[in-house]
Parts: C-alpha cells; sequence; structure tokens
C-alpha cells in the first residue's frame, strides 16, 4: 500500500528513491535519476554532501536542541553572524522557523507588530502580487496569488488585495515590458490609496518568481519603483526569497541584482540545502528596533525555533558555499546553463520562452510561439512532460496555470550548484528528449 504523499496527482506511485549522490538519486531498482531541479530547488549541494552531514552527526552527537525559549546555543548565534555578514549589516536580527509558509507567517505578523509598535493598528491589509506563491498555511495562502493551489480554500481565505505580476513574456494588457516598472507602481500605488494607506501594513513580493510563473525575473527598475511607493505610504516592503535566495541566483539575495533592501525578507529551501528543514526571517534594523523597543521582541517563537540541529547543517551548508566559492560559480555559469537550454530546446516549436538568472530558470511550452496561446488544461501536458522526464532519468519541476489561472505549462531547472558543465549538458539534452516526447504524446 502506498501512502498519499508518495503518489502523482494523478495518483499514480512514484519511484522509490534510496539513495543520493552529488547531482544524482537512485531508486530501488538501481535506476540513476539527474537532478535537474534540485527538486523545488531545494538541494543546492546536491545529496549525501559529506561536509553537512558530518556536521549535523556531530551536532546530535553532542546536543540535537536547546530549545530556544530556555537556551541559546553556539551554533545558531553563529549562523546568525554568518547570515547577516552575507545578505548585509542591513539587517539587525534573524529569526528562524521550519519552512517556507512559516517564514511568510513570520513576515506578516511582524510587520503587523511593528506597525502595533508605531501605534498604527489599523494597518492590518497586506498587498500581493497575482500568480505569486507564498506558502500553503491559512495566512500565507490569504497573499499567494495562485489560483490552483487557492482553488479549495478560497472561500475561508480573509480577501486579499492583488496587484500584477512583474511578467515580461506576459506583460499587462497594452503595456510593453520596459513600461512595467512604471505601470506596476502606479498600480501599487492606486491599491494603498484605495484600501486607505492607514489600512495597508506591507507588500510582499518574489524578486524572481519560482513555481507560480515558471521562473520570472521582474524587470529592471520594478524593485525601486515598488520600494519607493511603498516608503512614501509607510508600507513595509517584504521580499520573499525563500525559492529564489541563498545563492539560487548568483547572488546571496535575489534582490541586490536591483539594487534594493527590503524591510523584511524570507529565506528557507537553500538556507539548509535540504538537509533539514529550515527557513528564516531577516528584518531591518529599524524595524527589529522598534518592535524590540515596544514588546522586547518579535512574538514569532514556535517549538521548533532554531533547532540546534538544523542550524547545523545550515551552518555547514553556508561554510561550503564560501569555500567552494559556489554562489561566484553560478553567477559566473549561469550563461552556460542559459546557452544549453537555448540550444537543446530552442528549436523546439513549442518553447515559447526560456528565462530566469543564475542556476534558476523556466521553460514555458505554448500551442504557437507568436500567439503565445498555451495549451488546454485537458491536455496535461506538464504531467506528460514529468512522465517521460522520469522515464528518461531526469527530475524536473513541472506546472501549469502560469497562463491564466489554469492555463500554462512550464518546467523549472534549477540544478544543484556543485553541477558540472557535463551534468549541465545531461540535463538539457534530457528535457529536450523528454519535451518532444511529451509534445508528441499530446499530438496522438
Amino acid at each position: 500500500m502506498s501512502s498519499w504523499i508518495n503518489q502523482t496527482p494523478d495518483a499514480s506511485p512514484l519511484p522509490p528513491v534510496v539513495r543520493g549522490e552529488g547531482v544524482y538519486l537512485y531508486d530501488k531498482s538501481g535506476k540513476r535519476y539527474i537532478d535537474g531541479s534540485s527538486g523545488p530547488a531545494l538541494f543546492s549541494l546536491g545529496h549525501g554532501h559529506k561536509d553537512v552531514r558530518a556536521a549535523i552527526h556531530k551536532q546530535f552527537d553532542t546536543l540535537e536542541y536547546g530549545f530556544s525559549m530556555d537556551f541559546s546555543t553556539e551554533v545558531v548565534e553563529a549562523l546568525s553572524e554568518r547570515l547577516v555578514r552575507h545578505m548585509g549589516s542591513h539587517f539587525g536580527g534573524v529569526f528562524y522557523i521550519s519552512s517556507g509558509s512559516e517564514a511568510t507567517e513570520t513576515s506578516l505578523k511582524a510587520a503587523l507588530q511593528y506597525h502595533v509598535a508605531n501605534g498604527h493598528p489599523s494597518r492590518t491589509k497586506f498587498i500581493s502580487r497575482r500568480f505569486s506563491w507564498h506558502g500553503a498555511t491559512i495566512g500565507a495562502l490569504t497573499v499567494s496569488g495562485n489560483l490552483g493551489r487557492r482553488r479549495l480554500f478560497a472561500h475561508a481565505l480573509p480577501e486579499g488585495v492583488f496587484v500584477s505580476p512583474a511578467h515580461a513574456y506576459r506583460p499587462p494588457s497594452g503595456i510593453t515590458p520596459e513600461e512595467i516598472p512604471a505601470f506596476c507602481a502606479r498600480e501599487l500605488e492606486q491599491a494603498i490609496l484605495s484600501h486607505g494607506p492607514e489600512k495597508i501594513a506591507g507588500f510582499i513580493f518574489e524578486p524572481v518568481v519560482g513555481g507560480s510563473l515558471g521562473v520570472s525575473p521582474a524587470p529592471e527598475g520594478y524593485a525601486k519603483a515598488v520600494r519607493a511607493v511603498c516608503d512614501r505610504y509607510g508600507v513595509l516592503m517584504i521580499a520573499d526569497e525563500v525559492m529564489c535566495g541563498v545563492g539560487r541566483c548568483g547572488t546571496w539575495r535575489a534582490l541586490s541584482h536591483d539594487g534594493v533592501w527590503p524591510d523584511i525578507m524570507q529565506i528557507a529551501k537553500g538556507l539548509s540545502g535540504g538537509y533539514m528543514p529550515l527557513g528564516a526571517v531577516l528584518l531591518a534594523k529599524p524595524v527589529l528596533e522598534r518592535i524590540k523597543s515596544a514588546h522586547g521582541n518579535l512574538e514569532a517563537a514556535r517549538t521548533y525555533s532554531g533547532h540546534t540541529a538544523a542550524c547545523a547543517a545550515a551552518l555547514a551548508v553556508i561554510e561550503v558555499l564560501e569555500r567552494d566559492a559556489l554562489i561566484e560559480k553560478v553567477a559566473r555559469e549561469g550563461d552556460y546553463l542559459k546557452a544549453r537550454l537555448d540550444e537543446a530546446l530552442g528549436q523546439i516549436a513549442e518553447v515559447g520562452d526560456i528565462r530566469g538568472r543564475g542556476f534558476f530558470w523556466g521553460v514555458e511550452f505554448v500551442r504557437d510561439r507568436e500567439t503565445k496561446e498555451p495549451f488546454a488544461p485537458e491536455a496535461l501536458l506538464h504531467r506528460k512532460l514529468r512522465a517521460r522526464c522520469l522515464e528518461n532519468g531526469l527530475i524536473i519541476y513541472p506546472g501549469s496555470g502560469i497562463a491564466d489561472g489554469r492555463r500554462g505549462d512550464y518546467a523549472i531547472v534549477a540544478p544543484p550548484f556543485i553541477a558540472t558543465h557535463a551534468q549541465i549538458d545531461e540535463i538539457a539534452e534530457k528535457l529536450a528528449r523528454s519535451a518532444r516526447q511529451a509534445l508528441d504524446d499530446i499530438r496522438h
């Protein structure tokens, strides 16, 4: 009998994985799969990294967890110091949780607590973007604009405030990609004014959108434009870097590419590289200092906040990233990954766009490249692509709904940072072969 969690969306069983080594995974039969997406853009160092495993083992040998309401631990303090060093002295403190969804919850609570500290308890609403994803908990779903993932719960969610995504491939009607920053800034300002600045707590967005837009970096100038609007009305800017941060885009902070600092930033996934469940929220110094002066601390502690062994894993991951200059490698070799995807997939007529940054790329499939018309959802191209990839020994991150909430198939390519050129070639070639096979499947 198979657990429900070990099934695909169409209820077929998943291959039973038993071992991981580097960029490869092996199932029970011995079949090898190259991890072309780091799972969900998670395994930045790949699988079975001896240094990370040794750090976790060493921590468990001495102390598995010093409950954070009772104790501080050296490893947590060391991790926090290292994170602030890399993310920037703009940040004053780090708060740990166990997932990206919890990171969103903590970010929202921090924004609310900041406004209460300032004597503005009426600031309770958050603005987010359509075609966004901030997590699966109820609070995170409230600010998530992914229609497919909200569908079963939308009737129970508090009303959210949504504005347009900054998506160059499918810009708002009548707007060119170059006009997106100004258009989106005006739309954000209008949303703040229509609801009342005194009611808006924060604006949350992904600097590079992951699964809800098939990897979409905002056009140049967007982040600065919305930063200016937030500053004008006292709205906190929350950068969700759960998927795109910690080196995935070739910089420690994805938003540093845009020359912008957020008031609150959340990270997860690459923070511990998939070795332990861990997320973190970093607060800008003025935000943290105001909260501390009014309330003593952020009201965000949970049972496993700052789990010692999880933080030991993250500290080891960061040490490997530093020692092996892997974020610099991602920045340097992102162009190679893009070129190989272009070469392998560019001649497929149904590939509409290949976009991204660093080791974070999305491939969007369309019926017609000129009109950008998506495939019908009933064709289930993304599921057929996934099946063909697994058959060919490739793991990618496929999905749908990025065109209008129902239509729009894509695949995310986000290999571990340790991937060699030969392994990148293998990923591109297997994805191209699988895409051609999946497209043939929906034609017959």
